[in-house]
């Protein structure tokens, strides 16, 4: 059987332990996975490309076939520069299944070779989004238990400067 190398896409803003929980599994079932973080000049995020990669390239250092890379445009352009035969997505609850359905759908048009595998996330992290994350740290709740501990001391430096939050 040849070498399946995956891609598993996101803003990963900032990185969760529901990512961290797909890519450890990804990396268990393809050779090699790519982690692509995707500059998206549109969005607003908290933190820059360069300290996403940092942390996702942080969170990935013990695993050998697991890489960090960047990518604009469409997915599948990307794809096909990598050779990949996979995309590796997450799916929480049904509304990701709507979305992500009519993404690999799109996809499969686009690039018939490129199959899209979906994973659920473990039970404990199916609630979880990066955009929840900000939302509940940003107004001073706690993230403990949804983003590794170095990524919540990261926040704290972003969002209050190095202070607690009142």
């Amino acid at each position: 059987m040849s070498e399946i190398l995956a891609i598993y896409p996101g803003s990963f803003d900032p990185i969760t332990n529901g990512h961290l929980d797909l890519i450890e599994r990804g990396s268990q079932i393809f050779n090699r996975l790519i982690v692509a973080v995707l500059t998206n000049l549109e969005k607003n995020p908290l933190f820059t490309v360069p300290e996403r990669v940092e942390m996702l390239q942080e969170a990935t250092r013990g695993i050998s076939n697991v890489s960090v890379d960047t990518f604009s445009g469409l997915l599948v352009d990307y794809a096909r520069q990598k050779q990949a035969k996979a995309l590796l997505r997450g799916i929480r609850a049904f509304t990701d299944y709507e979305y992500e359905l009519q993404m690999a759908l799109m996809n499969r048009k686009l690039a018939p070779d490129l199959e899209t595998v979906f994973l659920m996330p473990a039970l404990s992290y199916t609630y979880v989004s990066s955009r929840l994350v900000r939302e509940v740290f940003q107004l001073g709740g706690s993230v403990s238990g949804l983003v590794p501990d170095w990524v919540e001391e990261r926040l704290h430096r972003k969002v209050f400067q190095g202070e607690q939050p009142k």
